[in-house]
């Protein structure tokens, strides 16, 4: 049997449960409003450029896709194939995850031999990338090539 402190504890609990779904409709609801936001923002900075993101490229930079990267590779002499998408997902990934912290070139060129060390590692990367792993790579994956990276120590030839 409950007592009446028992049903004021649920009676408590129900208005915490009712106060907790208000606040979450409320958050859901201001995430949208910033989310919409972001997208006219977005319009307005870069008007006629799209947001959705390519499906194969979850990291990819607002603005980027495939057709733009392969006109890229195309320009610079190559012809993209499955190692190509693999590595400019792999810089993509990269980019991400080390956005906060900033992109160290040298970092970058160690993270990616490793990434492909089963394969042969930035000796292998080299024959996708003849102009430099991290530069020209950079350039397809529609982001900016660190600085230093222009320089051949650090994986360029150009």
């Amino acid at each position: 049997m409950r007592t009446p402190a028992t049903r004021q504890g649920l009676m408590k609990s129900a208005d915490a449960t009712k106060v907790y779904a208000t606040t979450a409709l409320e958050i859901t609801s201001q995430q949208k409003e910033e989310s919409e936001v972001m997208d006219t923002m977005n319009d307005i900075l870069h008007p006629g450029e799209s947001t959705a993101a390519d499906p194969g490229f979850p990291h990819a930079p607002t603005g980027w896709s495939s057709d733009t990267a392969t006109q890229v590779a195309t320009k610079e002499g190559l012809t993209a194939g499955p190692d190509h998408w693999e590595a400019v997902r792999a810089l993509q990934d990269y980019f991400a995850r080390h956005a906060d912290s900033g992109i160290n070139a040298r970092e970058l060129h160690d993270a990616l031999d490793e990434k492909f060390h089963a394969k042969g590692g930035i000796k292998f990367l080299y024959t996708l990338f003849p102009r430099g792993p991290v530069a020209q790579g950079c350039r397809i994956a529609g982001l900016e090539p660190p600085a230093g990276s222009e320089n051949a120590s650090f994986g360029s030839v150009m």
